[in-house]
């Protein structure tokens, strides 16, 4: 037995829900570690659909520990809205399956307000954020003027917490002509959710490392993916955290030798949501089909998705940055009916032939993919539970991507259902 993290290998967006709700029926603890509720999660359970934005996805199955890692931002109003909905839809949630790290740093309306200003301010050169205030708490963060939630507990901490850090946003909101935040207020605010927040707080490393010593399987879950890390991603076009699997570990305060086995979520075309450069996108009459048949709208905005080619060039590049053991193939039904499926196996910049996606984000504008022309099916692939019970192109094409990429095929998922998998190898027995 292994230990598995679940991380996206393009733009996010590439059903990591699904997925992860499927290896979480047999995982013992579920633990987010990186980002905010900026991502979400889809699950189909049922017939019936939850929306996870900041919850692990093990929260819906009875008998899971689900966990917030200390590499999360945590909003605690949007995280009690979360945990309402959920509840209303039937679901348990207590300080017994859900821990929180109390080293973990919150999202504050400050933030969310600053994030908001400041894209309207850049106009046409705005990055296209959720304006959630996700960016801007990572940088109280390193900035070393974040409020955590061990904070809450203890009034002259928080005092101290709020000094140094209104002396950085009031500076802040006076030059781009704000209100400044009373502090009275802000401290009122946080004493309000402390006494719900608190009873969640946890030293989820000790936890995490209580559970892996008793032989329990950890699930860590991911938000966004590759091409949107901070440092190798579609830079500035990308998110506040790294979202490669090596996150895993420090934002859980785990080694890494515990991470284990890392599946790469990877949808059979590729989409990406806000702005930024995407080489095999198709903005045409194929974008548009792969849209409505693929339901390609954003979980948490409901933004419409911009849709394009498999780029296995992208792939292949996470494959190497993730240390990715295995792919999880997802949305292939959505190329059912198609006559011909192209897929980029390289770019041309200024006349040459690359192999990678340059950090430049001016080389990256000038990129022409290059493609191979294959065969599409016409018969149904939604459904499918088996290899056998895919048409034959469609295992070609499943095969011919495996090796672009340069990285075997775990699983392929033929449908939003969690059922509706076909397992080739299992990421937990690894």
């Amino acid at each position: 037995m292994t230990n598995v993290a679940v991380v996206g290998s393009q733009w996010g967006d590439e059903g990591k829900g699904k997925i992860v709700d499927w290896l979480s029926e047999r995982a013992d603890v579920v633990v987010r570690f990186q980002g905010g509720h900026n991502a979400g999660h889809t699950l189909v359970i049922g017939g019936k659909v939850y929306k996870l934005s900041l919850l692990p996805s093990g929260i819906v199955r009875p008998g899971k520990l689900s966990i917030i890692g200390n590499g999360v931002v945590l909003d605690p109003w949007a995280l009690f809205d979360e945990i309402a909905r959920l509840t209303g839809q039937g679901v348990e949630i207590s300080p017994q399956n859900l821990r929180i790290a109390e080293n973990a740093p919150l999202i504050l309306p400050l933030h969310r307000e600053l994030d908001q200003i400041r894209e309207k301010a850049a106009g046409r050169a705005a990055i296209g954020t959720t304006g959630r205030g996700i960016g801007p708490a990572y940088e109280d963060k390193v900035g070393r003027r974040a409020i955590r939630v061990s904070d809450l507990a203890d009034g002259p901490t928080l005092d101290d917490r709020i000094e140094r850090l209104l002396a950085h946003h009031n500076a802040l909101r006076r030059g781009l002509g704000e209100a400044v935040i009373d502090p009275t207020q802000l401290k009122s605010d946080l004493e309000e959710i402390a006494d719900r927040i608190l009873p969640f707080a946890d030293a989820v490393w000790s936890t995490l490392d209580a559970h892996r010593r008793a032989g329990d399987r950890i699930l860590f879950e991911g938000a966004q993916g590759t091409m949107l890390d901070v440092d190798h991603g579609t830079y500035p076009y990308v998110t506040s955290s790294n979202t490669v699997a090596a996150a895993a570990s420090v934002g859980t305060g785990m080694g890494p030798g515990a991470v284990g086995f890392i599946l790469g979520i990877t949808k059979a075309y590729t989409t990406r949501v806000g702005s930024g450069p995407f080489p095999t996108e198709q903005d045409n009459a194929v974008g548009n089909r792969l849209g409505e048949r693929g339901h390609e709208f954003g979980t948490v905005t409901g933004r419409k998705r911009r849709c394009g080619w498999f780029d296995a060039v992208l792939v292949r590049q996470a494959v190497v940055q993730q240390g990715i053991d295995g792919i999880a193939l997802t949305k292939l039904d959505v190329l059912d009916g198609f006559d011909e499926i192209k897929v980029c196996v390289g770019y041309e910049i200024d006349g040459g032939r690359v192999e990678r996606l340059p950090a430049a984000a001016a080389v990256q504008g000038r990129v022409t993919p290059i493609y191979e022309t294959l065969p599409g099916w016409s018969e149904s692939t939604a459904g499918a539970r088996s290899f056998s019970d895919l048409p034959a192109t469609a295992i070609k094409y499943v095969m011919r991507l495996q090796e672009l990429i340069g990285c075997p095929v775990s699983l392929v998922s033929t449908s939003p259902e969690r059922d509706d998998t076909i397992l080739l190898h299992d990421p937990f027995e690894d």
